[in-house]
C-alpha cells in the first residue's frame, strides 16, 4: 500500500514538474519572440528614417520664391522704365505738330521789292520747336528738320516737294541761317533767311526768288 502511494506521488511530481517546465519554456519562447519583434521594428524604423528625403523648410522655400518674384518684378519695372525713356527720346527727336504747322502768315502784310523778287513779312512767326536749353545751329537731326519747316513755311513749298541746294550759317547774323531751295514741280528757286528765336524755333525773315540765276 505504501509502495503504491509513493509511486503515485512520484508520478504526480514528475507530471507537475513537466508541466512547469513546459510553461517556463513557453514563456521563454514568447519573451524571445517579443525581443526579436521589437529589435526588427526598431531596425525597420531606423532604415525608414535614413531613406526618407529631408524635407525643405517651407519658410525657406517661401523666401526663395519671394526673392525670385521680387527680382522678376524689378526686371519688369526696369524694362518698362527703359521703354518709357526710349519713347521720351523718340518724342524729342521728332518735331512736334506745333513745329510743323506754324501760324498762317498774313500775306497782306508782306513787303515786296520793286522787282518782285524779295519778300519780307512782319507777320511771319517762329515755326515752333521741341528743342530746349541754349541753342547753337546744328545742320542735322531735329534742328535741320525745323529749319526746313521754316523755309517751307515762308516759301509755300512742301517739304516733300523741296530740293535743298544749300543750307548753312548766315555770316551776317548770330544764330541765323540761310538756305537755297527749289521746288521739284515748278523748278522755282528761293534763297531764304531764317533766325532762331529762343523757346519758339526758327523764324523766316526774308525770301528772295532767284529762279533763273
Amino acid at each position: 500500500m505504501s509502495n503504491d502511494f509513493n509511486a503515485k506521488s512520484r508520478s504526480g511530481y514528475r507530471a507537475k514538474r513537466k508541466k512547469t517546465n513546459l510553461v517556463l519554456n513557453s514563456l521563454i519562447i514568447i519573451v524571445l519572440l517579443l525581443i526579436i519583434f521589437v529589435a526588427y521594428t526598431i531596425f525597420l524604423s531606423g532604415g525608414d528614417e535614413k531613406a526618407a528625403p529631408k524635407q525643405q523648410d517651407p519658410k525657406v522655400g517661401q523666401t526663395e520664391t519671394t526673392h525670385k518674384e521680387g527680382a522678376e518684378k524689378k526686371k519688369d519695372e526696369n524694362v518698362k522704365k527703359d521703354d518709357s525713356s526710349s519713347d521720351n527720346a523718340d518724342q524729342k527727336e521728332q518735331p512736334s505738330e506745333e513745329a510743323s504747322t506754324p501760324e498762317q502768315a498774313n500775306e497782306s502784310e508782306a513787303v515786296v521789292s520793286d522787282d518782285g523778287k524779295t519778300i519780307e513779312n512782319p507777320s511771319w512767326k517762329p515755326v515752333g520747336t521741341v528743342q530746349t536749353g541754349e541753342h547753337t545751329p546744328v545742320y542735322s537731326g531735329v534742328d535741320w528738320d525745323e529749319m526746313l519747316n521754316a523755309i517751307s513755311y515762308a516759301t509755300g513749298i512742301e517739304n516733300s516737294n523741296m530740293t535743298v541746294l544749300w543750307l548753312g550759317k548766315d555770316p551776317a547774323k548770330a544764330n541765323a541761317s540761310v538756305g537755297t531751295v527749289s521746288a521739284k514741280d515748278t523748278k522755282e528757286k528761293y534763297k531764304v533767311f531764317i533766325e532762331w528765336v529762343d523757346g519758339q524755333g526758327w523764324k523766316p525773315t526774308q525770301v528772295i526768288n532767284i529762279t533763273g540765276e
